[in-house]
């Protein structure tokens, strides 16, 4: 029987992990499971299969129903994989009871780093099982979501167009994992990156038109897990931040500057505030675009960002990361 009574409130934990993701291994599933059983009696862990497959079983857990159901939904993947439970967790229009927990186990892990920073993920599941009472060392916030009104989907981490977005497609053919692949990728993708003509639009204010090396939108201040593109962002002010490095940055330099934040003093960024945000192509071809590390394909000439407040209950350190 778990000592319920070090895990005030807990009742059950779901593990959704995905096998296909940039550092899994079963090892790190079952260390995860051993801990949560430690402090639970209920604890599942659901292998995804398909893309699409972990937004459906975070949407059944977000559902309200009878008997007793895991309250902590705990991510284990990349950035991709936290993009699909956020979305199954916020789209069933309900206020469920389940929160996220995030384990790194993908490629630039950015969720997991904005949240917990570089502390080891025993720590930081530990301290939501066992120490997130009044005075713990764990607590549940509602951090604010941007709806892609293009897709109808949650963005959490944030979204990105240009070299950041065309970066995730260079990283598939790397014999590399963790974060050394997306910045090999990264840096790869930026030696003679070519400007795509853009505009950005905040609150219907038009902060830039002209040739576009990259437009982020978020989120988190990381990106890749190593890319502080977005520096001043909080995940509970109710606004999205915005980043746009203009054709007067060399794009192969975009990697080292973002990597210490050093692209806000060169005067070919714009770094903007707002509750609706529009990201254009003007020259009638594909928007480049990635959300929560996930190339967007289907998307057209134009995304369209609106700010969800409150919207997604997350375990986070009860001290900033």
């Amino acid at each position: 029987m778990a000592d319920r009574a070090a895990a005030p409130g807990h009742t059950g934990a779901l593990i959704v992990a995905n096998p296909a993701s940039g550092s899994h291994s079963p090892r790190l599933v079952r260390e995860i499971a051993e801990l949560c059983a430690a402090h639970l009696d209920l604890v599942e862990v659901h292998l995804t299969t398909a893309p699409g497959d972990a937004t459906d079983v975070a949407r059944r857990a977000a559902a309200p129903a009878p008997g007793p159901r895991p309250d902590l939904v705990v991510a284990v993947g990349g950035d991709g994989t936290v993009r699909e439970i956020v979305q199954g967790l916020t789209d069933t229009g309900t206020d469920g009871a389940a929160a996220l927990t995030i384990v790194p186990g993908g490629t630039g892990n950015s969720a997991y780093r904005m949240l917990w920073g570089e502390r080891p993920w025993q720590d930081a599941l530990k301290a939501v099982l066992a120490d997130s009472g009044p005075g713990g060392t764990a607590r549940l916030r509602r951090l604010d979501l941007a709806l892609l009104r293009e897709t109808g989907n949650a963005v959490f981490l944030g979204s990105c167009s240009g070299v950041i977005a065309d970066a995730l497609i260079t990283a598939r053919d790397l014999p590399l994992t963790g974060r050394a692949r997306y910045a090999r990728a990264f840096a790869d993708t930026a030696d003679g990156y070519r400007p795509y003509p853009g505009r950005v639009t905040v609150d219907g204010r038009v902060v830039h038109e002209g040739p576009t090396v990259l437009a982020n939108v978020g989120g988190g201040p990381y990106r890749g897990g190593q890319y502080l593109v977005l520096p001043h962002s909080r995940l509970d002010d109710g606004l999205l931040d915005v980043c746009v490095i203009d054709g007067a940055v060399a794009a192969a330099d975009v990697p080292e500057l973002t990597r210490t934040a050093a692209h806000l003093d060169h005067p070919g960024t714009v770094y903007a505030r707002g509750r609706t945000v529009v990201v254009e192509r003007t020259d009638g071809e594909r928007l480049p675009l990635e959300h929560d590390g996930e190339y967007q394909h289907g998307i057209g000439t134009t995304a369209t960002f609106e700010a969800v407040p409150a919207a997604l209950p997350v375990w986070a350190p009860a001290d900033p990361a």
